[in-house]
């Protein structure tokens, strides 16, 4: 046990369960929360188990609820500024029926022995309870000779955690990619024996495990236990296609390895869920589109950018992600090729390309094609014409200089001088400008509605003058911006 490990417990923690023995009941931290308070990490969550009943859980506790089947009472802290800590969990011991579903027990019993509720749980490393006034750790199943070896065990006979709940093996797969551990021999065979009763598990559980794999430090690690557990069927069958698919000669790995590779740097760069799953996905349509081209002597895989941001689109609907996810996701992996044309981009392509996939999302697919790059096995990832592709996006989404960024329109002057529209409108939108352009503190609808009755005493001609001079500022500031933007990218 590390030292000062007492002092991790936040007090709106503590407080919950000194409450709980005050009123002559026990109470243990539980599962995660001491896993990763041994591993020196921030728990993300705290799970308090105790020997009180539900009931009698709610009565020492005015703002909780209970909401399920199986015990667990949330109790709310409403003054806390840390998530984590906003609702504590607190669950009665439990012991568990049978589960004929393979994954819900089919009744649930109260119990009085914390060893009973440490007996249920899946992994040695998450059958740890911590008594906090007391300084004590339970630990009956080697549970912290595990944290220190970096092994994933079951409690128990393997194939009996994972008979009970099949969930439980994409949850050894996620445990490994979060903390980097290997699963033990015993449990990596039963992975493979029990792997048929994933089929019972909703498409929202594997959802859920495997947005947390892919979320991990180590998704390339999960997927790779996935594929030798022959357990990717029941996430996505469409990743086995993939498996031994050779490239063209720009690539050392074969489809596999190099979605897993651009997966990893995604995690590695610590780039979002869309973008992490743009990167696994975005060659997955390679294996319907292979053919041979005697011309190049080797594979070609025109159109896998379609194909693959349908099968994309298949798989995050059958996973049920939210659709707003599924638009992103798909657009990058449809879009991902852009990048690749050295020669024949221009600026107009990347405006369209911007609307193709949004404002909000061009840089994703920037990323998605940095990750590409390191996945191919090619060390530099950041290559001139890249920096140039950069800078084009930049220009493009570049508000251009113009009138229209004034306070006041051409109707707002026809307004303030009483005229009809005329070319004189112009010539003062454009006076106007020269002067912002100039002292940008002057835009300001009072102070350009002032100065607009002002201009409008000045002759067409002199005030034609002053326009061709804003003219020529507008235009020089805008060049002036480009060359800044091409510097920023190290690009002429």
């Amino acid at each position: 046990m590390n030292k000062g490990f007492k002092n991790n417990v936040p007090e709106p923690v503590s407080q919950i369960t000194q409450t709980l023995k005050k009123a002559n009941f026990e109470a243990f931290l539980v599962g995660g929360c001491v896993r990763d308070m041994i591993l020196g990490k921030k728990p993300k969550d705290w799970d308090v188990t105790t020997n009180a009943t539900p009931e009698q859980i709610m009565a020492l506790f005015e703002d909780s609820f209970y909401e399920n089947d199986y015990g667990t009472v949330g109790v709310v802290d409403r003054n806390v500024t840390d998530e984590t800590l906003s609702v504590v969990e607190v669950t009665p011991y439990r012991i568990e029926g049978t589960y004929s579903d393979k994954r819900h027990p089919d009744s649930v019993r109260f119990g009085q022995d914390i060893a009973e509720d440490l007996k249920r749980r899946d992994f040695t490393i998450n059958a740890l309870a911590y008594d906090v006034e007391n300084e004590t750790l339970i630990d009956l199943y080697e549970g912290q000779k595990d944290l220190a070896a970096g092994v994933i065990r079951t409690v128990g006979e393997a194939d009996k955690r994972f008979g009970e709940d099949a969930l439980r093996m994409f949850r050894a797969i996620r445990f490994s990619a979060e903390l980097g551990f290997e699963i033990s021999p015993e449990t990596a065979l039963s992975l493979i024996k029990n792997r048929e009763a994933l089929a019972q598990v909703s498409k929202e559980r594997i959802r859920d495990e495997f947005i947390k794999i892919i979320m991990s430090e180590n998704p390339k690690k999960g997927l790779e236990l996935a594929k030798e557990g022959k357990m990717m069927s029941f996430i996505i069958p469409e990743l086995e296609e993939t498996y031994s698919i050779g490239q063209n000669k720009a690539h050392k790995y074969d489809v596999f390895e190099h979605l897993l590779r651009t997966l990893q740097c995604a995690s590695d760069k610590k780039f979002g869920l869309e973008v992490r799953l743009a990167a696994l996905f975005h060659d997955i349509g390679k294996p319907r589109s292979k053919r041979w081209s005697n011309d190049k002597n080797e594979p070609t895989f025109y159109g896998h950018d379609v194909i693959g941001g349908k099968i994309a689109k298949a798989i995050l609907e059958r996973l049920k992600f939210p659709n707003k996810v599924i638009d992103v996701v798909v657009k990058l992996v449809r879009w991902h090729m852009f990048f690749s044309d050295t020669e024949q981009i221009t600026l107009s392509a990347v405006r369209r390309m911007i609307v193709n996939v949004g404002k909000d999302h061009i840089w994703d697919l920037m990323n998605v094609r940095v990750c590409d790059r390191v996945g191919t096995g090619t060390p530099k990832e950041n290559p001139y014409r890249f920096r140039k592709y950069k800078a084009m996006i930049e220009e493009a989404l570049h508000d251009p200089i113009s009138v229209g960024m004034l306070k006041v329109n051409g109707k707002d002057i026809i307004s303030i001088t009483k005229a009809q529209p005329s070319p004189k409108i112009g010539f003062m939108l454009h006076a106007l400008l020269e002067e912002v352009l100039e002292n940008p503190a002057l835009n300001t609808k009072e102070y350009l509605e002032k100065r607009v009755l002002e201009l409008d005493q000045i002759s067409l001609e002199e005030l034609k003058k002053m326009a061709e001079s804003g003219k020529e500022k507008k235009e020089k500031a805008q060049e002036e911006q480009i060359e800044e933007i091409r510097k920023k990218h190290w690009v002429g």
